[in-house]
């Protein structure tokens, strides 16, 4: 039987990496998960509408580095930087909530994400976005994966919908897809993200594929890990 795969985790070492970077003392390493995946959750409630893309966390023996990725900084950042040090501070609050050590050295990081288009978060939540406004559904998927479609460096999207649609009494799905979307490659540059869209009449879920090309090891990465094999050297060529 074939076995359903998050592409995100599949890919772990090989094209990603943790969104959570840290080492910890065996009895504290149970509150520091649990405290990442609530404040995650937090901000993620919190932060809603604001194009949220990924929300990372980096901690070390004094600092911790909170680093949030998002199409539309300004709308984080305020003026004079008055969200942000907001922000900053309910992280704070929610971590002394949580009984996390207070970090002598406390970073928010607000970066921008450059290609909006070829970010499934981001796309997941502009579709989610427009079925809350009672806009047609088959509109909304059809102009979504048309401007994925021609954003920079895409190769193929897929885009699944399911749940009451259109305020029908029987759930059912509908799916759209361009292009190639190889769930199988591990060097296929794969961003997939579920999202919720809550109307009047129940809940409408939403998954996205966006397809980004394959991504082969450069020539430098290839020696620090021993000599390329030919094949190796050929893909690299090729791409």
């Amino acid at each position: 039987m074939s076995k359903i795969v998050h592409p995100y985790a599949h890919r772990l070492i090989i094209l990603r990496d943790w969104k959570s970077r840290w080492f910890a003392d065996p009895k504290k390493y149970v509150t520091y998960l649990k405290g990442d995946v609530l404040i995650r959750q937090y901000l993620e409630k919190k932060l809603r509408g604001m194009y949220i893309s990924s929300i990372e966390i980096e901690r070390s023996n004094k600092a911790t580095r909170f680093i949030v990725k998002t199409s539309r900084p300004g709308l984080l950042i305020g003026r004079n930087g008055e969200g942000a040090t907001k922000l900053k501070m309910d992280i704070l609050n929610k971590m002394g909530k949580l009984k996390l050590p207070k970090p002598e050295d406390f970073k928010l990081e607000i970066t921008e994400v450059s290609n909006p288009e070829a970010d499934a978060a981001i796309v997941a939540y502009m579709i989610a976005e427009g079925l809350e406004k009672r806009l047609p559904y088959r509109r909304v998927i059809k102009q979504m994966i048309e401007k994925v479609m021609q954003a920079r460096g895409v190769e193929g999207a897929r885009i699944v919908l399911s749940g009451r649609l259109g305020g029908a009494e029987i759930a059912r799905t509908e799916e759209l897809k361009r292009g190639s979307v190889p769930l199988q490659s591990f060097r296929a540059d794969i961003d997939f993200k579920r999202e919720r869209a809550t109307l009047s009449y129940g809940v409408i879920g939403i998954k996205v594929w966006i397809y980004r090309g394959k991504i082969f090891a450069d020539k430098k990465t290839t020696r620090s890990f021993g000599e390329a094999s030919i094949s190796d050297k050929k893909a690299i060529k090729m791409d």
